[in-house]
C-alpha cells in the first residue's frame, strides 16, 4: 500500500505541469471564444443593420410600389369617375329632351282632349235635350193615340153590338119564315092530299077539252092538271089559295 502511495504521489507530481499547461490551454481559448463572441456581436450587429437597411430599402420600395399602384388605381378611377359622369350628363340631357318632349306632346293631347270634351259636353246637353223633347213629344201623341183608341173601341164594340143585333133580327126572322113555310108546305099537304082524295072519286070523261080565250091552251081534266102543277119538277110550290084558284078555273 505504502508503493501505491508512493507511486501515487509521484505521479501527481509528473502530473502538475500538464494540468497547468491544460489550465493555460482552457484560459487561452476562453480568451479566443471571448474574442470570437465578441466578432460574432459585431457581426451580428452588422447583420442587424442590413437587416433593417434592407427592411428600410424594402419599405420603401413597397410604399412606391404601393404609391405607384395607388397612383395608377387612382388615375383609373379618375377616368371611370369621369367617363361616368360624362355619360350620366348624356343620359340626364337625353332625358331631360325626351322629358320636354313628352311633357310638350302631353300637353298638345290635353288640350285636345280638353276641347273635344268639352265639345262632348255640349253635344251631350244638346242631345239630351233633343231627346227630351221627342220623349215630350211622342208621350203627348201616345196619349191622343190612346184616346183615340179607346173612342175607336168603343165604337166598334157598339158596332158589333149593332150586327149582334141586326144578325139575331135576321135570324129569328128567317126562323119565323122557316116555321111559316113549313106550315104552309104542311098545310098545302094535306089540301092536296084532301084534293087527291077528292078528285079519285070523280071521271075524267065528265069533262071535254075547253079552251081558255086569252091563251090557246086546252086545259086537261082536272086530275092531268093537279099531276102537272105538283108533281113536276122544278116547279115553285104554290100556297093554298092559289092551289084553289087553279082548281076554280
Amino acid at each position: 500500500m505504502s508503493a501505491a502511495k508512493r507511486s501515487g504521489k509521484g505521479r501527481g507530481k509528473a502530473t502538475d505541469p500538464l494540468m497547468s499547461g491544460k489550465k493555460m490551454r482552457v484560459d487561452e481559448e476562453l480568451d479566443a471564444e471571448l474574442d470570437l463572441s465578441s466578432d460574432i456581436k459585431g457581426i451580428i450587429s452588422a447583420l442587424q443593420q442590413i437587416r433593417e437597411k434592407a427592411q428600410k430599402d424594402g419599405q420603401k420600395k413597397n410604399e412606391e410600389t404601393i404609391g405607384c399602384v395607388a397612383s395608377e388605381v387612382r388615375a383609373m378611377l379618375d377616368d371611370t369617375k369621369s367617363k361616368i359622369e360624362k355619360d350620366r350628363q348624356t343620359f340626364t340631357k337625353a332625358l331631360t329632351k325626351n322629358s320636354k318632349e313628352c311633357e310638350s306632346l302631353l300637353r298638345s293631347e290635353y288640350a285636345k282632349f280638353q276641347a273635344a270634351h268639352e265639345k262632348f259636353c255640349k253635344d251631350k246637353a244638346n242631345f239630351i235635350q233633343a231627346f227630351k223633347e221627342i220623349f215630350s213629344k211622342f208621350e203627348d201623341e201616345k196619349e191622343k193615340l190612346f184616346v183615340r183608341y179607346e173612342q175607336q173601341r168603343k165604337r166598334e164594340k157598339s158596332a158589333l153590338s149593332e150586327v149582334e143585333k141586326a144578325c139575331t133580327s135576321k135570324i129569328t126572322a128567317a126562323e119565323e119564315s122557316l116555321k111559316k113555310k113549313k106550315q104552309d108546305d104542311r098545310s098545302f099537304s094535306i089540301l092536296r092530299k084532301s084534293l087527291g082524295s077528292f078528285l079519285d072519286n070523280g071521271s075524267d070523261d065528265d069533262y071535254g077539252p075547253m079552251t081558255d080565250r086569252h091563251s090557246s091552251i086546252h086545259l086537261c081534266a082536272p086530275r092531268a092538271l093537279l099531276s102537272q102543277l105538283f108533281c113536276r119538277r122544278g116547279s115553285p110550290p104554290a100556297s093554298p089559295t092559289n092551289f084553289l084558284i087553279l082548281v076554280i078555273l
